[in-house]
Parts: C-alpha cells; structure tokens; sequence
C-alpha cells in the first residue's frame, strides 16, 4: 500500500508542504514505517474503506497540542533527575461500550487520589499520565481466537474490530479509528473540565481519601498517614493557601498516553507543531511501544522516532541490554531528558535478578531515561476456572523487588505504570478486600486483561507511600550533617 493511497491530490500537496518544513531528522518521513516489518497490525479487507478513512482522520483536528507535550517532556525530566515520580495508569483498553462520563470520572478521581498519597510519601511533585482517550488498540499472542470448532480472528481493541465472537464483529474496519477520535476528543474535553474546573482540588482530593480509609479493612495502617496530610493541607489553609488564593491548589496537570499500535491512525493524527517546526503525534501527549513491537528496525521504533512526543518502551525479559541501548540511541538520539521512559514488566519473579544489568547499562553509558515499573504484564496467570488474572501480591512484590534494585544501583525508581479503573470490578485477586479465585466472576468486566479495582489500587498507592516516605527519610540520615 502507497503512503498516500486514497489521497486527493490537494491532500498528497499540503503533506508533501509540511513534511518540507518539518525539521526533524533528516532521514525520516511521516510515511517511512510502512516500509519496515509491522508486527501486530491488522489486514484491512477494503483499501479504499482504509483510505478514505486516514484522510478523514488527517483533515480532523489534533487531539492534543504540541506544547502540552513539550510541557510532560519537562515534567518528566524532573523525574529522570530525581525530582518528580511518574504515575501512569488506567484501562487496559477502552471500549465503545463503557464510554461514560462516570467512568471516566472515577478513573480519573482514583489517580488524584493516588497522586496525593504518592506525593507525601515521595515529597516530590507527581506527574500524572492516564492510560485514557486513545488506549483502545492492543496487541495479542495469536492472530486467531478459537471456541469449540469455531476459529476467527483476535478481538485487537476497539478502535480495530469487535468483542464479539462473530464473523462479523471480528472483521477489521477501518471507520472504528474515527469512532475512536471521536470519543477520545470527548474523554479529553472532561478530563481538562475536571483538572482545570475544581474536581481536583487538593482539599477534595483528600476528603475521599479519608473516606477510603474509613472504609477500608486495612485503614488503621493508612489512618496515621491520611491524617497527617489532612493536618497539612489545614495548615496550608490557615497560612491563607486555600484554592481561592493559590490556583496550584485547585487545578492540576493531567496528561494521556496510549500504546502507538495501529500506525495508520498515529500517521494521520501526526502534525507539524507550528511554532519549532517539529512533527508531534497529537493523538496523545506520550505514547509508548509494546513488548511485542519494539524491534529496532520495526515499523514502531521507526515511526516514533521522528515525533517529538516523550516515548515509553516496554522492557520485558526478552529484552537485551544491547537492543536496549539500541532503542535509546534511536529514539534519543540527543539524550534529551525527558524523552524516553522505560516501563519494565519482568515479573516479581525476575525482575530482581534481570533489571541490575539493564540499569547497569544505562548508567554506564550516560543515558537520561525515566524508570518506571509496570507490575502488571508479567504477572497474569490462568485461575483454575479460565479467568486470567493477577495477583495483588505479585504486583506489589515486583514494585518492592524494583525499588530494591535501584536503591542497590543508586539510581532513581522513577515511577509506577498500573492497568485499573475507578470502578470496584473483581478481576485482579488479593488485596485488603480479599478478592478470591471465586468472586473472579462477580463483576469480571474487562475486555482483554485484569485490572486492579478502585480499593486495590488506592491500598497499593498508601504500600508505597509508606516505601517511598522511609526512603527519603534514610536518604536524609544518610546525608553528612553541614
């Protein structure tokens, strides 16, 4: 397939104009992916559909902009440095069914509140990136899906075929990318209403935490921390630092990633940033490439490597310290801080023992990257009634087992990467609310992997506060006294 295939000759001249007054790297073209191995990616019965579809998506507006994503690079060049913790986290894949104002709501709601206990622990800023209005595509073990004797293709996330086990439903179509843009532009229309409107006010923020550990079975450890940052916040007030008087306070950045899987709606929602010249992939502020995806000549690595959005790559077990190092010299290739995010998904079992070297690495050749642990993906099992799930202990073994490491390296734990959702589902085992084996399928609700619910995942972020608050203050002993 051409790169411009469907194109009309007005829309071939206005790309072929703007890709002359980009300046990103001269050896790189908009199109340039569709000539390199693209795994994971879906065969499109009708060229045409496809076509007509992509130049929809090209003529549409950005759905984010480019100094929105120069201002999450600066915020996680903090955390590179030291000076901030990462909080990435949210649905597995969205769907077109649970598209709601409520559920984007209690997601959204669920990481404040995360944030805010995260912040007291670390006593850094918290840079807050939600899995949100855009995670719809995802890649799967096996092109096909068979029950009994029936065998079609796998379900790839919405934004490419149906969860339905049909012929039909499992066709790819392409007008699902614009069904996506859609919603994606309706997600982030409420998101900038709830960071910029007053939902996140840290008064707020912090009421429902209190009522979280009132009602949670493990709050008498929680209740001394949630205290303190209720004593906090009132002396803030009585110095006169109220919402009223320190916008800080009332409003909060927020930013939205997705994994950059299906290439032709990245390539359609990628824009010339007016002001540098420079190519941003505005269908998010930070994208990231899967485990499956990241080979370094593939059409993923080639793709993001000329947009100037921050990117995350994900390290799993498979990964080589020499492709690791391959990857950040070609996405980096200016060691710029902020850029590059690793997201390591070893498993509790292996991270101990595989992320020294790749830290090591790293360190030894001077790369500024974001360190961040994804406890989800190495650890799915198989429950004995069919269900896929995670263990909440498995996940919190693999986050202690990675801050470990790093205070062994001396380097940075940057920050957590988690699929959840504001909503108490039961698909994820374990945890204070001790969520069994048999009540998988009381409200197992996902379309592709387990999430943690709103109770687990808030009881994670207290777990780690507690982590992250000891270490700071061993950090401040350790210090020779002036």
């Amino acid at each position: 397939m051409t790169a411009i295939q469907g194109q009309s000759r007005a829309d071939s001249r206005s790309l072929a104009k703007s890709q002359s007054r980009s300046s990103s790297a001269t050896d790189w073209s908009l199109t340039g992916w569709r000539s390199r191995p693209a795994l994971q990616m879906p065969v499109y019965p009708d060229a045409a559909a496809l076509a007509g579809a992509e130049a929809r998506l090209r003529r549409y507006p950005p759905l984010v902009f480019a100094g929105e994503a120069r201002k999450l690079k600066a915020s996680l060049a903090k955390v590179a440095n030291g000076e901030a913790f990462l909080l990435q986290g949210g649905d597995c894949a969205e769907s077109f069914a649970d598209f709601t104002a409520n559920n984007i709501r209690d997601t959204f709601r669920v990481l404040l509140q995360m944030a805010v206990v995260l912040t007291y622990g670390a006593g850094v800023p918290v840079v807050k990136v939600g899995r949100m209005a855009g995670q719809f595509a995802k890649p799967r073990s096996s092109n096909v899906e068979k029950v009994g004797d029936v065998e079609l293709p796998s379900y790839r996330g919405d934004n490419v075929n149906g969860f339905e086990f049909t012929a039909a439903a499992r066709l790819p179509d392409p007008e699902r990318m614009v069904q996506a843009y859609n919603q994606s532009a309706a997600t982030l229309n409420l998101l900038r209403a709830f960071a910029q409107g007053g939902y996140a006010d840290l008064h707020e923020v912090n009421r429902w935490n209190l009522d979280f550990v009132r009602n949670s079975p493990a709050s008498a450890r929680y209740q001394d921390l949630a205290a303190r940052l209720d004593e906090t916040l009132n002396f803030m007030a009585a110095c006169g630092l109220s919402s009223a008087t320190t916008p800080q306070i009332a409003e909060t950045d927020f930013f939205t990633s997705h994994e950059a899987l299906l290439l032709q709606y990245e390539e359609a929602l990628t824009r010339v940033d007016s002001t540098s010249g420079d190519w941003y992939d505005c269908s998010a502020h930070m994208l990231w490439i899967g485990d499956r995806t990241r080979q370094p000549d593939g059409a993923h690595v080639e793709f993001l490597r000329g947009v100037r959005n921050p990117i995350g790559f994900k390290c799993g077990p498979s990964l080589s310290t020499d492709d690791t190092l391959r990857l950040i010299d070609t996405l980096n290739p200016a060691n710029e801080a902020g850029r590059i995010v690793l997201i390591v998904r070893m498993g509790a079992e292996k991270v101990g023992d595989m992320l020294p070297p790749l830290v090591r690495a790293v360190e030894r050749e001077g790369k500024s990257v974001v360190w961040s642990c994804d406890p989800m993906h190495g650890n799915t099992v198989t429950a004995n009634n069919g269900r896929k799930t995670r263990h909440f202990d498995s996940i919190l073994n693999e986050v202690k087992a990675f801050f470990a490491v790093h205070r062994a390296e001396g380097t940075h734990p940057g920050g957590v990467h988690f699929e959840m959702t504001g909503q108490e589902v039961t698909e994820c085992i374990g945890g204070s609310t001790d969520i069994t084996v048999d009540n998988l399928n009381e409200r197992y609700e996902t379309q592709c992997d387990p999430r943690l619910n709103a109770s687990q995942v808030l009881e994670l972020a207290f777990l780690l506060a507690e982590q992250l608050k000891d270490e700071r203050l061993s950090v401040a002993r350790a210090r020779p006294a002036v």
